[in-house]
């Protein structure tokens, strides 16, 4: 009966912890859908022209 108790709570303990981390996720996901919302439908394409490259070049070889 011990064991039982035990698995109960660590259930228990393991679904706070997933609704925590869904409520994270959650908030995330607003505080981002909000800012795209303030930025406008312009920032998408400002934002393709980074001077960042979108995979490594590597060097030609001989």
């Amino acid at each position: 009966m011990h064991e039982f108790e035990l698995h109960r709570m660590r259930s228990a303990e393991l679904r706070r912890e997933a609704q925590q981390h869904r409520l994270a996720r959650e908030a995330v996901r607003a505080r981002r859908a909000a800012r795209q919302a303030d930025a406008g439908h312009g920032a998408p394409a400002a934002e393709s022209h980074t001077d960042r490259p979108r995979r490594l070049r590597l060097p030609r070889t001989a």
